[in-house]
């Protein structure tokens, strides 16, 4: 079985919740692969969202596995901590990492699935070879740090190149894309080969999240199909 042949995910991104409810806000999403939690420090990013606390509160009351993405400074300290509060999937970006071979081993070793992410303008060759260490290697294609941003494509080639080094070596590993995913940005980010999709305004913006989630779940997965399925139409 190729990565190809992953299943496409939809992990709507709280940053576009309502912070007051969220609970509530995560019952709308219950039929989501994960919940996508973005982690801000002021200082690798300039934002400020929430941290290790409330993401273990949120980790305790919602029904739909965790994925936190980490955009903070000092990460190989953090991110252990993030594994140790149960989250099914702890993305740190290498840009922050001084370890990042290590640190993915240890968030393996802690429980928790290891992704590792790039910014826009990080080129993913330097980091090809450690992707066995990954269960997912996350590719902004947005600047990280805020949301509402538009897609871009300028992020499509290092999608594709990502995904054929991951073909060609057999291994599944995910490539998540996060920033700007709409009904129409992520057909083109699922035939780059992208199978894993961070949305906030598309799905939080729409009257009913649960909708938006299998819409959009539907088009990345009919963007995604096997290179063997394209070839018999």
């Amino acid at each position: 079985m190729t990565s190809r042949s992953l299943a496409c995910c939809i992990n709507p991104s709280i940053l576009s919740a309502d912070f007051v409810n969220l609970e509530a806000e995560l019952a709308r999403i219950a039929n989501a692969d994960a919940v996508h939690v973005d982690v801000m420090d002021n200082h690798f990013v300039p934002n400020l969202t929430i941290g290790l606390p409330v993401v273990e509160r949120i980790q305790q009351v919602s029904a739909v596995p965790l994925d936190a993405h980490l955009m903070i400074a000092d990460v190989d300290r953090w991110a252990p901590l993030y594994a140790d509060a149960g989250l099914a999937s702890v993305t740190f970006h290498v840009e922050a990492s001084d370890a990042p071979i290590k640190l993915a081993r240890e968030l393996r070793a802690r429980g928790s699935k290891a992704g590792m992410a790039l910014r826009p303008a990080t080129p993913v060759e330097p980091y090809l070879d450690m992707l066995t260490e990954l269960d997912m290697l996350l590719i902004m294609t947005v600047e990280p740090g805020f949301g509402g941003q538009a897609f871009l494509d300028v992020t499509l080639p290092k999608i594709r190149r990502a995904r054929a080094a991951i073909e060609g070596s057999g291994i599944n590993v995910a490539i998540q894309v996060d920033g700007g995913i709409t009904e129409e940005t992520i057909t083109r980010a699922a035939e780059a080969g992208a199978n894993v999709f961070v949305a906030g305004s598309a799905v939080y913006g729409k009257p009913s999240p649960a909708e938006a989630i299998d819409a959009l779940r539907a088009k990345g997965q009919l963007a995604f199909r096997p290179v063997r399925e394209h070839r018999d139409i």
